[in-house]
């Protein structure tokens, strides 16, 4: 008799985790298609796809409804998490980049302590000895970084995490302990925004909050899809900065 109830509980269970699966499918799509649009043109897009099916599978095998966490929430950094290890394969997040990347915080951090505003471009690039285009070539070198990084991530209890994008997209069911860590940091980041140069500030506005790609933001700003990637990832290193120093 308590075979049968075993038997009919793991064919339950196992029921359970294939519609879990089926149903979150898009969101494996959705989400190779927001990060490939980041990447070199080079990078297979089917490998990112298997790599978060890989992660979705993984969170669905996972998944413990009673901690009070959404489905969708908790396999979302699973995923984002198969597609990194996948994106360090190919060194994308390389120390190189990561390097360059630290360096311009840092000068861009030094800069802002020094003039108390936001430093321009022209002022950032002579800070780190470049003319502006090898300074707009920088940013296009640490664009990745900017966008996936590994290291602005904050853990839950549960075991999953909160990064920037989390608080900058539209707001999930997430636990209490995730619920304040999203408020502190929204209320921080909204004033940072609120501080970045006019053209940053409206191009993160329209890429986060109202999920325009870099084509759109660019005929709207009537600037190329390149500039536009400089742009955001220049505000992104302000952002991140800004968001480290709330955290300390």
């Amino acid at each position: 008799m308590s075979d049968g109830r075993d038997s009919s509980s793991v064919l339950r269970q196992s029921a359970d985790r294939e519609q879990l699966i089926l149903e979150h499918i898009p969101l494996v799509r959705y989400l190779v298609g927001r990060i490939s649009a980041k990447l070199p043109t080079h990078l297979d897009q089917q490998d990112l796809m298997s790599s978060a099916m890989i992660g979705l599978i993984n969170a669905a095998d996972r998944y413990d409804p009673s901690r009070g966490v959404l489905f969708k929430t908790f396999a979302e950094q699973h995923i984002r998490g198969t597609i990194l290890d996948e994106l360090r394969s190919y060194d994308v997040l390389s120390r190189s980049m990561r390097d360059k990347y630290k360096r311009l915080e840092r000068e861009l951090r030094q800069l802002e302590n020094l003039l108390g505003r936001h430093p321009t471009s022209e002022e950032v690039a002579g800070a780190l000895q470049l003319n502006l285009d090898e300074y707009y070539e920088l940013l296009d070198d640490v664009h990745v970084f900017t966008f996936i990084s590994l290291d602005d991530s904050w853990d839950g209890d549960d075991g999953s995490q909160l990064c920037l994008a989390d608080v900058l997209c539209e707001p999930e069911a997430k636990n209490p302990q995730q619920q304040v860590i999203t408020m502190q940091l929204a209320e921080a980041l909204g004033l940072a925004i609120d501080t970045l140069p006019e053209k940053e500030r409206l191009a993160v506005t329209l890429y986060y909050n109202e999920d325009f790609n870099l084509k759109e933001i660019g005929e709207t700003l009537g600037l190329t899809e390149s500039r536009i990637s400089q742009i955001i990832s220049q505000a992104m290193v302000r952002l991140r900065s800004r968001l480290k120093l709330h955290r300390g």
